[in-house]
């Protein structure tokens, strides 16, 4: 009873009263309950009560809320009997604390991010937390009766979850702690070595800050300066890890001793003044100047302000000496600077302000009711698969938007889930806590419905892909069926009515035409009905244009071109398709809108337009003369190297004709490949321009496109 009555006298006598329930209701679920050392397990509770009574200064409620969690972890009902004989909050905080110990991290190392958060999402008090340290301490003191594969596990959980957290909180003294006894236990051979130096170490280090300050408080008495001393020891973790980092020995840390002197001092006088007390210790001690540190004239991000200096004093021995004001080691100690973030650690925006809760908590400081700190830390929920994976997702999360945040097949082939025992549809919204078995049907596939439900990008950037592959997929489809059908009814599509068939249905482009004909939603039948109609209503009028046309050129047989780009007003162009030139073999198809169109009779489309259109091909030939007049075509050379591309140019520039554009790209096995669009008067000085480039000692191939 002696633990129990040294608990209660940190609290008033109703206070007290609130303990001694809690406590008495722990040993009554407990009993019979032991540690691995074979004492009974209330000791557990009632250590990590006094921790938080005694260590953490935590009110009353907390040291309640540990036995009421000790006493119902096992059977939530418990709380349901005594909600009665307890405040609301104490019994709140029991609860979270029952969910924290459910967790159970699969793979700590690999969850550590998502793990802090789950913990700071149910520890909407923020004394839910600091008891959880206080819990946590206590297993870490005791760390050894445990087994070794727990031993490592406890381990591996304090070092990345329970230290960062306590870092950010600013509960220095447990992190302190937390980090030492870690290391007893992850490196415990270091670990000896380096208490047992601090040991061996610690009365000369008291001597050495007596014989170090004595001879400048004569100084600072006479400029009238106010100081407070403080002698600083680093933690064993805090050297280890220097150790590690810099890959030296334990004589080679510097800062394993610290003196900081702490200055009173007005807002507008703290530069001068430590520069002022720097001036004196660098006067009368020899100045390591490389490890000068001025975080005065530039803060660190976070916000911390401190000169620090490595000086040597006269037996050759090296002290860290660190110079601040009241306010800057007020800062570095328990304001923003000191639970920034820990080192290795990202800073977690969304915890912060919960995080800045704790650390006023801890301070006597905190200005805001635990009610307002849920918007802060309940932004996301956090999820178990059946195996005890942690997943994090975005509040208002559904069953579908996990399965797609386990594997995008999973998702799109979900049906629905088990959560606990109860099935539940792919809509279903997600609480923090829940494990969910993913249930999947291999006939599922995704709609545009999904969109309507899921927040989470990944789910909706992996709907949209696999719609958009369907779409694609019916696209080619539908297409292929139109190309067969067109074929067979012996019509074609142009692109001008493709456009009005798209407006028609109400498509935004011609791929969910295709689309829509490859699912059955539009009646290909339908296309050719369209075709059909306009051919019979344009039938007439093209054959009336062609007559008309006809009749125009100066004979019945032949179109006479190569002199001007009109003949008595008969208008004709140079097809772009075949770009021919004085002296090919030619023909003439009349078009509706654009006049008489010149092509070769080795034009790609000539085979198309001869077989489909034999009553709008007209007869032509060139003029005699037409050496005034210039034509467009365009070579394509293959060339083994660089230096033969210069070869074609000279090549081509020897003749009668003129280079409008030059291209050259990369083609196989080193070769380039040379596009030249040049101007000649007729296919003669083209034939000597194509055999005299066939001649070239590195061309491969010459063809005309």
């Amino acid at each position: 009873m002696e633990a129990i009555d040294r608990i209660c006298g940190y609290y008033s006598e109703s206070d007290a009263a609130a303990i001694r329930r809690a406590y008495d209701l722990a040993c009554t679920s407990l009993e019979g309950m032991f540690r691995s050392n074979n004492h009974p397990f209330i000791e557990h509770p009632m250590a990590v009560a006094e921790i938080v009574a005694k260590e953490l200064g935590l009110g009353a409620d907390a040291v309640s809320a540990v036995f009421l969690h000790e006493a119902s972890r096992m059977d939530n009902a418990r709380l349901d009997a005594v909600r009665d004989s307890f405040d609301k909050a104490v019994i709140e905080m029991a609860v979270s604390l029952n969910k924290i110990s459910e967790i159970k991290p699969k793979d700590t190392r690999l969850e550590a991010d998502r793990y802090r958060k789950l913990i700071a999402s149910y520890s909407s008090d923020p004394k839910v937390f600091l008891i959880k340290l206080a819990d946590r301490l206590e297993i870490m003191r005791n760390l050894n009766m445990l087994s070794k594969t727990d031993q490592a596990r406890k381990n591996a959980e304090t070092i990345l979850l329970y230290v960062p957290l306590a870092h950010q909180t600013g509960v220095y003294n447990v992190k302190s702690e937390l980090e030492d006894l870690w290391l007893k236990y992850a490196d415990p051979v270091q670990y000896r070595a380096i208490s047992n130096q601090l040991k061996a170490g610690e009365k000369e280090r008291e001597a050495l800050v007596r014989e170090f300050v004595k001879p400048l408080e004569d100084k600072l008495r006479q400029k009238g300066i106010k100081y407070t001393l403080k002698a600083r020891t680093k933690s064993a973790y805090s050297i280890w890890r220097k150790m590690q980092v810099q890959d030296i020995p334990f004589s080679k840390v510097y800062d394993v001793f610290a003196i900081r002197f702490i200055i009173d001092a007005p807002l507008e006088k703290e530069k001068d003044l430590c520069w002022e007390v720097y001036s004196l210790v660098t006067e009368e001690y020899e100045p390591d100047t490389s490890r000068l540190r001025d975080w005065i004239t530039v803060p660190k991000p976070n916000g911390y302000q401190s000169l620090q200096i490595t000086v040597k004093n006269a037996r050759g021995q090296y002290l860290e000496v660190q110079i601040r004001t009241e306010r800057m080691d007020y800062e570095a100690e328990l304001g923003s600077a000191a639970h920034w973030a820990y080192k290795g650690v990202k800073k977690e925006e969304s915890l912060q302000h919960w995080l800045d809760m704790v650390h006023g908590l801890i301070s006597g400081n905190a200005q805001e009711s635990y009610e307002q700190i849920d918007s802060y830390i309940n932004q996301d929920v956090f999820v178990f698969t059946p195996n005890g994976e942690l997943r994090q997702l975005k509040a208002g999360a559904t069953v579908l938007d996990f399965a797609f945040d386990i594997h995008s097949n999973i998702g799109l082939k979900c049906a629905g889930a088990k959560i606990g025992s109860k099935m539940v549809s792919i809509k279903e919204k997600l609480k923090t806590g829940d494990v969910v078995e993913i249930l999947t049907n291999k006939n599922q596939k995704p709609t545009a419905g999904w969109l309507d439900f899921v927040v989470t990008s990944k789910a909706r950037t992996k709907i949209k892909q696999r719609l958009k592959e369907e779409e694609n997929k019916m696209a080619r489809e539908g297409k292929q069926l139109l190309e067969r059908r067109l074929k067979n009814w012996k019509l074609e599509l142009p692109d001008d009515d493709l456009t009005y068939l798209v407006k028609k249905y109400k498509f935004r482009n011609a791929n969910e035409l295709f689309s829509a004909l490859g699912s059955g939603a539009v009646d290909v039948a339908d296309i050719k009905t369209y075709l059909q109609d306009k051919a019979s209503r344009t039938q007439e009028t093209v054959e009336s244009h062609v007559t008309h046309t006809l009749r125009k050129t100066d004979s019945s047989d032949y179109l006479v071109i190569g002199g001007n780009k009109s003949l008595k007003n008969v208008d004709y162009k140079m097809a772009r398709c075949c770009n021919p030139v004085y002296g090919d073999e030619v023909f003439g198809f009349v078009t509706i809108n654009d006049g008489i169109k010149i092509h070769r009779m080795s034009c790609p489309n000539a085979s198309r337009l001869l077989t489909l259109y034999p009553h709008r091909v007209q007869k032509v030939r060139w003029k005699e003369d037409a050496s005034t007049n210039s034509f467009q075509t365009t070579l394509r050379v293959i060339v083994e190297s660089d230096a033969a591309v210069n070869e074609v140019i000279s090549t081509i520039s020897q003749f009668k004709a003129s280079i409008r554009a030059f291209y050259v790209k990369d083609a196989r096995n080193g070769e380039k490949e040379v596009t030249a669009t040049i101007f000649v008067p007729g296919n003669l000085e083209l034939d000597k321009i194509m055999a005299s480039l066939k001649k070239l000692r590195d061309t491969r191939q010459v063809t005309r496109q």
